[in-house]
């Protein structure tokens, strides 16, 4: 029996400094359960080994592409026997938007020391919150897969580009993002795209049963069940009652982007409509096109003409929350 499982890849880009001091605290701490994964492909295996140890909180210590696989194990791969226990994210990886809406900021050591001291304390159920996941269903006959945060349109564009061309110049990451949304802002504002810089937004469908269709060029596209995401956008706040994944969409024009940074910027995005930025919620989402790429926790899907991706939101399911 083990009180906290802790999944880590060390191939994360985070892992390659940070797993040493991982592993020799984890060896000063025996109520730990530590299993590293070297592929995703591997994590089955790996949920499957920790639900034999009955933990009270797993502990995910890796980037995107982790934490969306072992969300899709824990709560598809029907390890446990009844509810998976609580999960708690580190702040690892390159975007940690999930960490970041669960309070875990900072050094991730510090953060699993957060999540000890919690489970040692007999406070571990004070700082349980409940949020729903987006099952994402590609049309292609596989399983449905698990996340919290879908970026699509242009910023998948972007995201793409970020991770292809510009990764590989070893800036850090606030730098590579920052870089990365520039350029697009740029591509965007001068209608450019392709070459050395991301390439031009392409026509897509977004319906929402019951609320109706959005069909056009999109600079942003947002799909998330969290309550803070890119550019600090609360969710929480505004955009309807009807389904628990939140949808931001935002015409791709320079008057749409400028009316949905200046709204974010005094913190009213959502509270009242704004032409060309769209802002809803939903319990099924469905997104077509002929070539439109789609992000969800860092794995890429493409809705295609005749199938699109369908989306919808999970029953509630329990993460820690880092935060006081």
């Amino acid at each position: 029996m083990a009180s906290v499982a802790l999944l880590s890849n060390p191939r994360s880009t985070g892992n390659r400094a940070l797993l040493p001091r991982v592993r020799e605290y984890c060896a000063a701490h025996p109520d730990i359960f530590h299993y590293e994964v070297e592929d995703v492909d591997q994590i089955g295996e790996a949920i499957r080994t920790m639900a034999m140890v009955s933990p009270r909180i797993i502990v995910i210590n890796g980037g995107d592409g982790t934490v969306q696989g072992a969300l899709t194990e824990l709560y598809s791969g029907g390890h446990f026997d009844g509810s998976p226990p609580p999960v708690a994210v580190l702040p690892n990886g390159k975007t940690n938007l999930i960490a970041l809406d669960l309070g875990a900021e900072g050094d991730p050591l510090k953060a699993l020391e957060r999540v000890v001291e919690l489970v040692e304390s007999g406070r571990l159920e004070d700082h349980v919150v409940q949020r729903q996941l987006i099952s994402l269903d590609s049309g292609d006959n596989a399983a449905p897969v698990l996340g919290m945060f879908l970026g699509g349109a242009y910023l998948a564009d972007v995201m793409l580009y970020c991770r292809n061309r510009i990764y590989p110049l070893g800036l850090p990451n606030g730098v590579s993002h920052f870089l990365a949304g520039i350029l697009g802002l740029f591509a965007i504002l001068f209608g450019l795209g392709g070459g050395r810089l991301p390439p031009k937004p392409e026509t897509m469908t977004v319906s929402l049963i019951r609320q109706g269709e959005l069909k056009g060029k999109f600079s942003l596209l947002i799909v998330t069940t969290l309550e803070r995401l890119l550019l600090s956008i609360r969710t929480s706040d505004g955009g309807g009652t009807n389904g628990h994944m939140k949808l931001l969409a935002t015409d791709s024009n320079v008057g749409a982007m400028l009316r949905m940074l200046s709204a974010t910027w005094r913190g009213t995005l959502g509270h009242r409509p704004l032409d060309g930025v769209h802002f809803q919620q939903g319990d099924e989402i469905r997104i077509e096109g002929e070539r439109s790429n789609v992000i969800l926790d860092g794995e890429i899907f493409q809705a295609k003409s005749g199938m699109p991706i369908i989306l919808t939101s999970t029953q509630p399911v329990p993460f820690l929350r880092l935060a006081a």
